[in-house]
């Protein structure tokens, strides 16, 4: 078991948000959160990546309570165990593809600057975009920036990657290229995936799917 949620509440004013959601997640499963605009998807994710704090509630992620932390230990802890992966890419627009995905790294610190640059080579290698190394974001395609930002999720190793809307932005054959991607992913580094999408080809290929409505599981 690599998660453990339980009853986990966050309110933000007099809106109720998440209502006492109870669930774990397997190491190496690929799950998908559905959900209309506003049930609360965005919000557990950000918990989950220890963004945003529940009100009440335990997150268990690896054996640690996270929660239970000190704000340097939190941090700590997400840039080692966490990556993530937005619908909009966040890449620094004046860095190349290779220094953005290092970035995460350089934080880090538990590599020399040529163990991060050759680790970050390798990955968009595998990515398929060999080649690309000094490109800055504005000379990528859509869904090459969209490849560098999951390197840069997974530079650090992460047993943990989250994604929010990952393909919201992109053409339907670039989106179909990504879903394979996610699977390669685990295939290959026996990563856990939590996906919160709006995309049902994308949903319907996940090991498991949960839907939230109104703060809760339906």
């Amino acid at each position: 078991m690599l998660i453990e949620c339980k009853d986990i509440f966050k309110a933000f004013g007099n809106r109720q948000v998440l209502k006492g959601l109870d669930f774990s997640v397997e190491k190496g499963e690929i799950l998908s959160i559905i959900g209309a605009s506003g049930a609360g998807k965005t919000t557990l994710l950000q918990i989950l990546g220890t963004i945003l704090s529940p009100d009440s509630g335990k997150v268990i992620i690896d054996g640690t309570d996270v929660f239970s932390l000190n704000q340097k230990q939190l941090a700590e802890f997400r840039n080692r165990k966490i990556g993530f992966v937005f619908q909009f890419h966040h890449l620094l627009p004046e860095f190349s593809a290779l220094e953005n995905v290092i970035m995460p790294a350089l934080i880090g610190k538990t590599l020399s600057v040529k163990e991060m640059k050759d680790r970050a080579k390798d990955i968009l290698a595998e990515l398929g975009l060999a080649g690309k190394e000094e490109s800055r974001p504005s000379e990528l395609s859509g869904g090459e920036q969209q490849r560098v930002a999951i390197a840069r999720a997974l530079i650090n190793s992460p047993e943990l990657i989250l994604a929010d809307e990952p393909t919201g932005n992109l053409d339907s054959v670039t989106k179909e290229e990504l879903h394979n991607l996610f699977f390669k992913l685990r295939d290959t580094y026996g990563q856990t995936i939590i996906i919160v999408t709006h995309d049902p080809s994308l949903a319907e290929r996940s090991d498991r799917i949960l839907e939230i409505k109104d703060g809760s599981f339906v």
